[in-house]
């Protein structure tokens, strides 16, 4: 293991069952093609508890697995207040993610919380919940996960630009 100090990243949705484990299973994927795995934790959640110990949603396992990532191992599990001093990144998909962690932030950590697309590519986007989607809305979503995850891997890996708001630098 790197003696670099791991930076952690919360990728955060509503429910933690759609958008948010696949978040998480691209990016741990991502990290891992650029050689970089051990300088992260990655983890995801919801704000909410509806799912709490739940698999992700079955078609988010499906577009997942067809671009060879696994997210049968991940559990759904709700946002906690500690989750704002031991992340150096909270990401959520879309805005009212953005605000829920925002209101319920302590004041000194507010920083480390942002909307995943505008941070990892510049471009205000959010990426839409595909839960109640009957087309091809968990491709689409996955689409854009992955762009956003791998300009965040060329931001935090190969760049080597610490997250704003990161406790412990990327050096």
């Amino acid at each position: 293991m790197s003696d670099q100090p791991r930076t952690a990243i919360l990728f955060v949705c509503l429910g933690n069952i759609c958008r948010s484990p696949l978040a998480e299973g691209i990016f741990r994927q991502a990290v891992a093609q650029a050689g970089a795995a051990e300088r992260f934790e990655i983890d995801s959640a919801g704000t909410g508890a509806w799912h709490v110990g739940s698999p992700p949603d079955p078609r988010s396992v499906d577009v997942a697995r067809r671009h060879g990532i696994d997210l049968t191992g991940q559990r759904a599990r709700r946002l906690v207040a500690g989750d704002f001093t031991r992340f150096d990144l909270l990401l959520g998909m879309d805005m009212s993610n953005v605000e829920t962690m925002k209101a319920a932030a302590p004041a000194a950590c507010s920083n480390r919380v942002h909307l995943f697309g505008a941070y990892a590519t510049g471009r205000a986007f959010e990426v839409p919940d595909p839960y109640y989607d009957r087309g091809d809305g968990f491709e689409r979503v996955y689409l854009m996960l992955r762009e956003a995850s791998d300009r965040l891997v060329d931001r935090l890996v190969r760049a080597s630009v610490p997250p704003s708001g990161q406790v412990s630098s990327i050096r």
